[in-house]
Formats: structure tokens, sequence, C-alpha cells
């Protein structure tokens, strides 16, 4: 039986350390772990939080800046005043209602677009279906 797995997005990132700031400090994911062949070149790693995953690279062939990942939320309106709080001045909070839902747009330092969304529940995700106000499946 094939069953494919969540998707995993590859984001070209250009400086570790800014990466850091932005994806650890700002959005409060973590580092699940790092690879580089050598301490001088690339950096290729994995941070998430909660169910969402995210692969920041340093490779040239990897991504291409300007790429879109919308990552689906549940609680955007406590999301968007956790980030409010932490004062970060390079990436403005503004929470929008959408057609589709409540959304949390912002670049990161090296012009990926994140799309943080709060799909209603009348809205079938592509695995659930529609989710109930406990977003079970259906």
């Amino acid at each position: 039986m094939v069953a494919l797995g969540p998707v995993v997005p590859i984001l070209r990132v250009f400086d570790g350390a800014l990466a850091d700031e932005f994806y650890l400090g700002f959005l409060g994911f973590r580092e699940d772990w790092e690879h580089r062949i050598a301490g001088h070149l690339p950096l290729f790693r994995q941070v998430s939080r909660d169910g969402a995953a995210l692969h920041l690279s340093e490779h040239f062939g990897d991504g291409t800046p300007g790429t879109a990942v919308q990552i689906h939320v549940h609680g955007i309106e406590e999301f968007a005043h956790e980030l409010e709080g932490k004062g970060y001045s390079h990436a403005p909070v503004e929470l929008e209602h959408r057609p589709w839902g409540k959304s949390l747009e912002m670049s990161d330092p090296f012009g990926n677009q994140l799309r943080f969304v709060q799909v209603p529940a009348r809205v079938p995700h592509p695995l659930l279906g529609l989710a109930g106000a406990g977003g079970e499946r259906r």
C-alpha cells in the first residue's frame, strides 16, 4: 500500500545566524537537526514547531528565494499575539481576514513568503476532509 507523508518545503537561506534569529527566535521553531559536510560548507537543517517542519538550506540548488509556503494554524490570533510580544521589527504582524480564513503573512529575511492560515471548519482540508471544531477527521 502506498501512503504519502507530509510535505517538507526547502527554503533557501543565505545566513544561518539570521535564519536562527527569524525562525528560532521570532517564530518559535526549534532546530531538529543540522548537516554540513564540513564546517565551512553550506548549512542544511530542519526546524519545526508543533506539526510544521521546514528545511532551511544554504545550498545553491535547494529552493528558490521568494518561495511561498502556507502553514495551517489552530489559534492564529494567539500566535499573532505571541509574535507581536517579541518586538521583532523586520516582519510586521498583521492578521488579515480572507475568504479562505484568517491569515498572517510575512517574509523571512531571504524573501521567502510564509503564510500562516487558520482555515474555517467549512473549508475542506485535502487530508482531513472537513475539520470540525476540534479538528477531528471526517
